[in-house]
């Protein structure tokens, strides 16, 4: 297993004091600046890990990045990527941006201009940490490493745990430690003469084409899809997860195109009625003619890992298919692969996420004339006393509510903090300090970023966010690298991302129709029962399992009466949660009893 630190530096406000000195292996020229020191960074055995320095310039880069220029490419193949970015660096200055791509984080030292750059890739594929003190800034991929540098920074942010019960994990910019933040996609921090800023240098530009057949599209995408698939397979020993949905099966296909006869797949499978999609993943795999491999999880699977789990991240994290990532990627690891290639983004960057489809039905009432609604529809069906106890007028009611909620807001009419009042939820010392409207002011923030864009654009962007960033991305990445491999996103490359920004909104997502375009596209590739297939994913039958077997229900339950006693929630409600899973519904409060048990877990042990 390796740890995904790839640096751990300071840079501390030293302008009045004598040269502080650089540790270990940077040149001592840049000491002599006497404005900043950074602490030896320390690496792993990771290929995709690189450091760099020259007289003036120190670099440190992780994961898998692209380079928009020959000369560039040639020297991040013979030197490694941070030599490119030193390159790119004094040829551009900040505007190297423009030529580096793809998955990355890296630092920047610049001893002449006495300025540190800290940046993110535009998706926020990888994540990165730093903690701002009156002593300086000091930033990681590791929260750990932080906590271990600064005793500062270990303070819990209690609204950062409501957040969490909210998201089900912790939403950038914020961290679950009160002094930590993270960068988000697309941004980068700089260090200049003790003054820290973190700016946005990129967004993307949604200008749908016109000039264009449906055809033409399709045959690029592919185009797109196998180039970055071919990018990223390389010459290593590469998998990919196969789930048997569309993604998954894209990417797997174009791996065993750019690879024939050597194309190895892996697939998870649960015993439990509605949760097992082997025969797809088995479907694409004979289509495609990979060496497929599966595994089932098991509930002792499950009890056998899931403290390791909730301990081994950084915050809180309570997405409950982690653990199957977790096993799939350790079985790709058993066979030897060191490089898995995931297919996660295609849902956020060609509308495959049903809420798209559900939100264009609720945008439908604002085209009613305003007289309408307001002197006829909502005093009917709103105001109307009568209309609670006939059943389709209360549909129409739930309906008309929901229309009247603004974008974003309306997205999580469902959540558990919309449907419960937080005061029977939380307990009273709790939430004094707690601003209820953060976590809704976080998703305002994403949507609105960019107002020249469609509503399915604006919804999808605030995916790249929410779904990916702060969650999918975190959980694939944690679990490779719990199991000790690399794992890389061919659907959310640069130019795939770019090409989606100009594909119509009406044809992404036509009459409904979710992914429409994507799948006319893959009719000609995939299998016609994949095609077609509903979703469903690695979700984890925890709740059904937890229910019958003694050794997950005393884990789960024994961690919820621990709970009780930090202060955070209602007891009343820790008890109300147990009772509804153990007799009403297993599969719904189970999912719940898991957000629970995960928080309580990582707790215990940070």
């Amino acid at each position: 297993m390796f740890t995904n630190t790839f640096l751990f530096g300071q840079v501390i406000n030293t302008e009045n004091s004598s040269a502080s000195g650089i540790k270990n292996s940077l040149p001592q020229s840049l000491a002599n600046e006497g404005l900043c020191t950074i602490e030896q960074p320390f690496f792993t055995a990771a290929t995709n890990r690189a450091a760099a320095n020259n007289e003036t310039l120190f670099t440190c880069i992780a994961g898998s990045p692209g380079w928009d220029s020959k000369r560039l490419s040639e020297q991040a193949a013979t030197e490694g990527d941070a030599f490119a970015l030193i390159s790119a660096y004094q040829q551009y200055g900040i505007d190297l941006f423009k030529t580096i791509s793809g998955q990355f984080v890296f630092c920047l030292y610049d001893a002449d201009q006495q300025k540190l750059v800290l940046a993110l890739d535009k998706i926020g594929l990888e994540h990165v940490y730093y903690f701002q003190s009156p002593g300086g800034v000091a930033f990681s991929t590791s929260l750990a490493a932080l906590l271990k540098h600064d005793e500062d920074a270990n303070e819990l942010d209690p609204q950062n745990i409501y957040n969490y019960f909210y998201f089900h994990s912790v939403p950038s910019p914020g961290t679950i430690y009160k002094n930590i933040r993270k960068l988000i996609g697309g941004q980068f921090l700089t260090v200049e003469k003790g003054r820290c800023t973190v700016e946005t240098y990129w967004k993307p530009d949604f200008h749908e084409t016109t000039d264009q057949s449906t055809e033409s599209l399709s045959s690029e995408m592919l185009d797109i899809i196998e180039n970055s698939v071919a990018q990223y397979a390389g010459k290593r020993a590469t998998g990919s997860f196969l789930s048997g949905g569309l993604d998954s099966s894209t990417v797997s296909g174009m791996l065993a195109k750019v690879r024939p006869g050597d194309a190895n797949t892996f697939s998870i499978g649960f015993d439990a009625d509605g949760y097992d999609e082997m025969e797809y993943a088995r479907l694409a795999s004979r289509h495609f003619g990979t060496r497929h491999h599966e595994y089932y999880v098991t509930p002792d699977d499950v009890l056998s890992m899931v403290e390791k789990i909730a301990a081994s991240y950084d915050e809180p994290f309570g997405n409950s298919s982690a653990l199957p990532a977790y096993f799939c990627a350790k079985m790709a690891k058993e066979h030897g692969v060191e490089r898995l290639l995931a297919g996660d983004g295609g849902d956020e960057i060609f509308a495959g996420n049903e809420r798209y489809a559900k939100q264009g039905v609720f945008e439908l009432y604002a085209k009613i004339p305003g007289v309408l609604r307001g002197a006829l529809l909502e005093p009917l069906f709103l105001h109307n006393p009568v209309a609670k106890h006939v059943p389709l007028v209360k549909k129409v009611n739930s309906y008309i509510s929901q229309a009247k909620l603004p974008l974003p807001d309306r997205l999580e009419t469902y959540n558990y903090l919309h449907r419960h009042p937080a005061d029977k939820i939380f307990s009273t010392e709790f939430l004094q300090d707690i601003d209820q409207e953060a976590p809704l002011n976080n998703l305002r923030s994403a949507y609105h970023s960019i107002e020249e864009a469609s509503i399915l654009n604006k919804m999808m962007l605030l995916d790249w966010k929410r779904t990916l960033h702060d969650n999918d991305l975190m959980k694939v990445n944690h679990m490779c690298e719990l199991a000790g491999v690399e794992v890389v996103y061919p659907l959310l490359c640069d130019e795939l991302i770019e090409f989606s920004c100009k594909i119509p909104s009406h044809i992404k997502l036509k009459n409904n129709h979710l992914r429409w375009f994507y799948k006319e596209a893959t009719k000609n590739f995939l299998p016609y029962e994949i095609i077609h297939k509903s979703k469903q994913g690695f979700g984890l039958p925890f709740g059904i399992w937890t229910s019958t077997h003694k050794g997950l229900q005393e884990l789960a339950y024994s961690s919820l009466y621990a709970l009780k006693e930090r202060g955070i929630f209602h007891e009343q409600f820790i008890d109300e949660t147990i009772r509804m899973h153990q007799t009403v519904h297993a599969k719904y409060y189970g999912e719940l009893v898991w957000v629970l048990m995960m928080l309580e877990l990582w707790l215990a042990r940070h």
